[in-house]
């Protein structure tokens, strides 16, 4: 599937050339761009240092470093408006007779505080030439994906530690925030709306949202109160599908991220004794076409393209006329790339089924049992407990993998007794981690069952009629949110707005929460609309690969899915477990 061509990605990075280069622009005029730690992580995903180069910038620094003055030259400082980024940029021009630059442009990735404002007024005004609010402050980190800079905000939004702080409203506004910018790059005004339920951050959040996008609105650089746009934003939470997050998933990109140690998107591997490291990103076409397919279609899908690759070389080496080796030569690199991306991927999908056979396949069919409450015939499972016995007797599965299985049958089941969740922690020895299946209270989650603690679950779609694999037939509630809240037949009473009025469906997208005005109607109108789903706490990569899914068959509206941060079965309960510590215990890190 092709990345959308809208992608949060290239639209990222237009904005960033409109607002900050092509602002700042002058013919044949070399410029150095200081950055921190979040503008870093944030041009690294949406552009190359050649795309720099092309506006431009001859060297990119770290404002907090301590660096070689180069007087003759101007400095762009694309910089979060924190104390730490501001004090940088202030080191630099601390006096006249030592500054480091010859002159400064400063962008800021959002509103910056007046006491900051003030700092930079007092002490290096006069070298500042331009000083602009931009308006990003999160992560295009697919092309329809995004995350949001929030150090921690797992533990920050769940933790019991806190619930008497103001962190977590402090958490809460900084995430409205961010999702504002998120709204504003795409030129949206959405209708908010989210998951009514046992949890209230959902509604807090939306609210929250909702109330800075009117106060965006009425400020943004046109100065012109924007109107609703045909686009729905739902603030969902992570308690809303638990199952989706511990499953084994089976598809490249979830599979790859959950069995194999890829930090920071990128694969390690050995190859004839030498180590190379190969990065999954979107620039790799190949890794575009396959990531959210069956591993078992990759595995069947690579080798085909191998030999595509070499018939369309030895088609080239046949011709033997000068012009023919000319560009047999030319695209020699080209194959060899080629080639090199399918091994990689095969190799990538040979370790998947490696980790697969040796251990996984018997628990993917436990697991989906448990998830979906019926067998592959599709027979009620009646006992949950007789499905569940068979994984946690068996001596080669890690702890994780139990405790995942365990985790399945609490939330197939509703929750267990007090009693029968001891017995199963001390019997399979999971003592020293039983906070990973006891803390999922904390998220509103019933671990104990009682009448007070009866989870109302989604109505699932009925999709007995799609073809499945029988190891994946769980579909995450979120893609059934998703095709509901298109075709709209989400229950107003369980999804209520913020908004004032509620959408209608119009037959060609999702229409949003108050009407435009009829002068502006025209002007602004879409051919599709947008349906933006965040999730507090953490996205899997099944629902990422959701919003392909959804956007692909419903051509009428673009789906773009977001959260804190994106979360592999081992991290979350890693975060889960963290939830009971005390704040000092855990490293928060401050932005």
């Amino acid at each position: 599937m092709a990345p959308a061509v809208w992608g949060l990605k290239s639209l990222v990075w237009q904005k960033l050339k409109s607002s900050i280069f092509e602002d700042c622009k002058k013919e044949e005029e070399w410029k150095v761009m200081l950055l921190d730690d979040y503008t870093t992580k944030l041009l690294s995903l949406c552009c190359k240092m050649t795309d720099l180069l092309a506006e431009g910038i001859t060297v990119v620094e770290n404002v907090y470093k301590n660096r070689e003055p180069v007087p003759q030259m101007k400095a762009i400082y694309f910089i979060t408006p924190t104390k730490k980024s501001v004090d940088g940029l202030i080191d630099d021009f601390i006096s006249k007779s030592s500054s480091r630059y010859k002159a400064a442009y400063v962008y800021f990735t959002d509103f910056c505080p007046d006491n900051l404002f003030n700092k930079i007024k007092s002490s290096c005004a006069k070298s500042i030439r331009r000083c602009k609010e931009i308006n990003i402050s999160f992560f295009p980190y697919e092309s329809r994906v995004f995350t949001l800079n929030v150090p921690d905000a797992f533990y920050r939004c769940y933790s019991p530690t806190l619930a008497k702080t103001k962190d977590k409203d402090a958490v809460m506004q900084v995430m409205a925030e961010q999702i504002v910018t998120l709204c504003a790059t795409l030129d949206e005004n959405p209708g908010v709306r989210y998951k009514s339920g046992p949890s209230d951050k959902a509604c807090k959040l939306a609210e929250l949202v909702e109330k800075n996008l009117e106060n965006y609105y009425k400020t943004d650089e046109k100065s012109q109160i924007k109107a609703k746009t045909h686009s729905q934003l739902i603030i969902i939470d992570r308690a809303f599908d638990p199952v989706s997050t511990v499953l084994h998933e089976l598809t490249f990109q979830a599979m790859a991220y959950d069995l194999l140690p890829i930090e920071n998107d990128t694969y390690k591997q050995k190859t004839e004794g030498k180590e190379r490291e190969a990065i999954l990103e979107e620039d790799d076409e190949l890794w575009v076409k396959i990531r959210h397919k069956h591993i078992a279609d990759v595995i069947e899908e690579i080798p085909k393209l191998f030999k595509e690759a070499s018939s369309k070389r030895k088609a080239a080496e046949g011709k033997v006329s000068i012009s023919a080796l000319t560009q047999l030569m030319k695209k020699m690199p080209l194959y060899r790339k080629e080639i090199s991306r399918q091994v990689i991927h095969l190799n990538l999908a040979e370790d998947c089924m490696n980790k697969f056979k040796s251990n996984i396949e018997r628990l993917c069919k436990t697991e989906q049992d448990l998830a979906l409450g019926t067998d592959v015939e599709g027979q009620k499972v009646k006992d949950s407990m007789r499905v569940l016995l068979p994984v946690l007797l068996n001596k080669s599965y890690e702890s994780y993998d139990k405790i995942r299985a365990i985790l399945l049958y609490i939330f197939s089941t509703n929750g267990t007794t007090q009693e029968n969740l001891d017995k199963l922690i001390q019997n399979v020895q999971l003592q020293s981690d039983s906070d990973m299946i006891r803390n999922w209270k904390y998220l509103d989650v019933p671990v104990i069952s009682s009448s007070a603690a009866q989870q109302h679950k989604y109505p699932r779609r009925d999709r007995s009629s799609e073809e499945t694999y029988q190891l994946s037939r769980w579909t995450p509630v979120i893609k059934d949110v998703m095709e509901d809240a298109i075709e709209n037949k989400l229950d107003s009473k369980d999804w209520p707005y913020c908004s004032q009025c509620p959408p209608t469906w119009n037959g060609s997208g999702v229409v949003s929460a108050r009407q435009k005005p009829k002068g502006s109607y025209k002007d602004e109108r879409r051919s599709s609309a947008r349906l933006i789903i965040f999730v507090i706490g953490g996205i899997t990569y099944s629902e990422m690969r959701s919003a392909y899914e959804v956007s692909q068959v419903y051509k009428s509206c673009e789906v773009v899915i977001g959260s804190t941060h994106i979360l592999t079965p081992k991290r979350l309960l890693d975060e889960v477990k963290s939830l009971s510590k005390p704040k000092d215990m855990v490293c928060i890190k401050d932005e």
